[in-house]
């Protein structure tokens, strides 16, 4: 009966032993995975550094300036000033749609009260 325990209690071991094993490599390649990761998060954000400054360079207002007086004949744009701009009061906002009336009541033939029966 202890040789069977002995055996058994062996068995036991090697495949706790395999089991750790088996987690230890995947616990491994999870961290490889992250550091991967990691990597390309800080490259991602390199480039979008890089993408930032050159959009700050080409919006840049004496070069916007430049290019819209370069292209006036075909864009016609105009410097922005004040009165440009106009105020709310000018908007004109959209009338709402009248709902058609599907189920009309006859305010005529509906007897009137009068004295007691009013109240």
């Amino acid at each position: 009966m202890k040789a069977m325990f002995y055996v058994l209690a062996a068995f036991v071991v090697m495949g706790l032993g395999f089991w750790a094993y088996q987690e230890n490599y995947k616990t491994q390649q999870a961290i490889k995975d992250v550091r991967g990761l990691h990597r390309e998060i800080g490259a991602a954000h390199e480039r979008l550094g890089i993408l930032r400054a050159e959009w700050a360079y080409l919006n840049r207002p004496d070069r916007l300036n430049d290019l819209a007086e370069l292209n006036f004949d075909r864009l016609g744009l105009l410097p922005l000033m004040p009165d440009a701009f106009g105020n709310v009061s000018q908007i004109i906002y959209p009338l709402p749609d009248i709902l058609p009336i599907t189920d009309p009541i006859d305010v005529r033939s509906v007897p009137q009260l009068t004295g007691e029966d009013a109240l």
